[in-house]
């Protein structure tokens, strides 16, 4: 019988052939744990065996510091201090403190084509882009893969987004992918398997292709997926995994729900306050004032996306009423902007650059806003209080979209200047 993508994986994973609805207990490739969401997952993990248990398989475990890093309180402090020694006493080999954003890392240094992958973080989705089937779980759930490397699952239906078309100048996988959740709503893809597809999404480079799969999610999506292709092993061998397999891909005829998008004409597109499926073209929300601009997170944060907000950037100057932040997602993508001059822009723009983090994008560490006060972000959700005060707005953007506002202190339309 045809099997899509997402039915092999599960098929592998479960050692016999299944189809969309069946439910299987499926082995996991890797879990990744992080700051926020490892504690309640190690209690729960010794809760199942015991205060002295040994996890599952500590090569397989990765666990990432990247939300309150450096620790912005003595709870977080204290929480980093016992994952430390969690980690040492685990033997955990995949243990970064400092590297940057727990899935940047992941898809840097660990995800492969055809894995199941589970994360204790809903954006999980974005490893999808390399053709692996990751989604995110709770952290109770998290604690039982430590102690089994197993988890039960359904096995999703797919839906393929079709994109064609044409993309305009400053349009990008974040227009993309905000458009298709303004299409389907928040909840039109709910426990679905997204697969992106079409010769728009053929011709993505990878960093447009983790953007569209981080925020599967964010239309109820249990993963994100683009199938593999050459852009997908020139991405592993830049990053020194060449995969010398043969990706799992689905089959010409295999069952998948289709929805059609001509990209043609698009204009940039915005995620109005307070939902991330309240999407309208730019034109609608041009010159509203700003307060805030946020560029990194997990969607947003690659060198592809630092390098064109700082073409728009250059030689410019962030507006007086507007405080510009700008945070790489990982260590690698800092070095890559600080070699090509990227850095030096923003500062010289009168940005604030930090080291990798998730920074203002859950309202955890720094970065947050006042009552009133509007926040424009590449991140991947606006929802009330997400960057500090509920009484604060959030409008989601394109790198592009955020520069250019930077600069006016308003929301503005970057193919009108640059």
């Amino acid at each position: 019988m045809a099997q899509t993508l997402v039915e092999k994986i599960f098929s592998r994973a479960s050692g016999k052939e299944v189809q969309a609805g069946e439910f299987v207990m499926a082995d996991i490739d890797l879990a990744m744990i992080h700051d926020i969401t490892a504690p309640l997952a190690i209690k729960a993990f010794r809760e199942i065996l015991g205060e002295n248990a040994k996890v599952w398989d500590n090569k397989k475990v990765i666990m990432a510091f990247d939300h309150q890093v450096p620790a912005d309180s003595i709870h977080a402090a204290e929480n980093h201090k016992m994952l430390r020694k969690f980690a040492e006493e685990q033997g955990i080999v995949n243990y970064d403190v400092k590297g940057g954003i727990a899935h940047q890392i992941m898809v840097e240094n660990h995800v492969e084509p055809g894995m199941l992958i589970v994360g204790a973080d809903s954006h999980t989705c974005m490893y999808g882009a390399l053709g692996a089937f990751a989604t995110g779980i709770g952290s109770t759930d998290m604690g039982f893969v430590l102690a089994m490397g197993k988890l039960w699952f359904k096995v999703p239906e797919s839906i393929k987004f079709n994109i064609h078309g044409k993309l305009e100048r400053h349009v990008y996988g974040k227009d993309i992918v905000l458009k298709l959740i303004g299409m389907v709503g928040a909840d039109g893809a709910n426990y679905k398997a997204c697969i992106y597809a079409g010769e728009v999404v053929e011709n993505l480079g990878m960093a447009d292709r983790l953007t569209m799969c981080n925020m599967a999610i964010e239309m109820g999506g249990k993963a994100g997926i683009v199938e593999p292709d050459k852009t997908t092993l020139e991405y592993l061998k830049a990053m020194g995994r060449p995969y010398d397999g043969e990706p799992l891909k689905s089959d010409e005829d295999a069952a998948f729900q289709e929805v059609e998008l001509d990209v043609t004409g698009m204009e940039p597109q915005v995620a109005a306050p307070h939902r991330v499926d309240n999407v309208v073209g730019i034109s609608e929300v041009e010159g509203t004032r700003v307060d805030q601009v946020f560029i990194g997170s997990c969607t947003n944060g690659r060198y592809e996306d630092l390098k064109i907000a700082a073409e728009i950037l250059k030689g410019e100057t962030v507006a007086s009423n507007v405080r510009l932040i700008v945070i790489p997602a990982s260590v690698r993508e800092y070095k890559r902007a600080l070699k090509d001059g990227l850095i030096e822009i923003f500062v010289d723009a009168g940005a604030l650059v930090e080291a990798p983090c998730c920074g203002p994008c859950m309202g955890g560490s720094f970065g947050l806003i006042a009552s009133g006060e509007v926040s424009v972000s590449t991140s991947n959700r606006n929802f009330i209080g997400r960057q500090g005060s509920p009484e604060g707005k959030i409008y989601l953007v394109n790198p592009a979209v955020a520069a250019a506002t930077a600069i006016y202190g308003e929301i503005t339309d970057p193919r009108k200047i640059k």
